[in-house]
């Protein structure tokens, strides 16, 4: 059976999910195309080549109207992720208005599916951990639609890959505090931790965060099972890359290959 399995060691969010499918998707340059092409408002994605510890990969950069998301004002970049949304209910994008540039997108119809149902877990969590309806939570403008770039170019590479099963790795968390537009929250941040209910997680000695809101839910979204590396016949690796350095390599490593039995 054909299977992926995500070595979630340091993590997971949405850019470095996105790098580490990219370095085994059959075309890189046919992928950036389509989804440059998707028409997400102010969206660029690029692809770069990166080094963590000794070990290259990919690192992906998303620009929204040519600037990043801003650390400052987001949830928990001390890991150097992209994807956090921050839901609040003053300013920015609701999730009818992300819903509807998702439903727009040039992209295969499940991948606009798929995409839906995983920014709608992240909006429902956010609801959850603000205490407000979902209707009423808001995406800071440029983190909306970093998260939403992260999340449909996780799902159309999952597309066009098209593995029968997906398996992944207990999820390291990191430890410490992350702060964010409301203060100084614990780590994982509550959206994250919110997501992650049932999925085996674990901290460390790493002090930040490593598992993002839109990791998170693209891990619950999709995996299969999260459990230890099955025997399986390893055919491509790829290396999605982090953008802080830790002493151990900041990556998420997607591994595509033949596999009989499951655990």
């Amino acid at each position: 059976m054909r299977t992926l399995y995500l070595d979630c060691g340091m993590g997971a969010a949405g850019d470095m999910l996105m790098a580490a499918l990219l370095e085994i998707c059959p075309s890189r340059r046919e992928f950036l195309e389509e989804i440059n092409s998707a028409g997400l408002p102010g969206v660029r994605v690029s692809a770069y080549k990166a080094e963590k510890c000794g070990i290259t990969g990919t690192g992906i950069k998303v620009l929204i109207d040519g600037a990043e998301e801003e650390p400052e004002v987001h949830a928990g970049h001390s890991h150097g992720h992209h994807g956090h949304i921050h839901g609040h209910i003053r300013s920015g994008r609701k999730l009818s208005d992300i819903r509807g540039i998702i439903s727009n997108a040039a992209l295969p119809e499940k991948v606009r599916g798929d995409a839906l149902n995983v920014y709608s877990l992240i909006a429902a969590a956010e609801s959850k951990v603000h205490g407000v309806p979902v209707e009423k939570v808001h995406f800071h403008e440029v983190g909306a639609m970093d998260a939403a770039a992260d999340i449909c170019g996780v799902c159309l590479l999952l597309f066009r890959t098209a593995p029968e099963k997906i398996l992944a790795s207990p999820v390291h968390v990191g430890s410490g505090r992350v702060r964010c537009a409301h203060g100084i929250l614990p780590v994982p941040a509550p959206a994250a931790a919110e997501l992650l209910k049932g999925i085996p997680i674990y901290g460390g000695a790493v002090r930040g965060e490593l598992c993002t809101p839109t990791g998170a839910a693209l891990l619950r979204y999709f995996a299969d099972g999260f459990a230890p590396m099955p025997v399986m016949r390893v055919e491509k690796i790829g290396c999605g890359m982090g953008k802080k350095d830790f002493p151990q390599a900041n990556c998420l490593r997607a591994m595509l290959g033949e596999s009989d039995t499951f655990a």
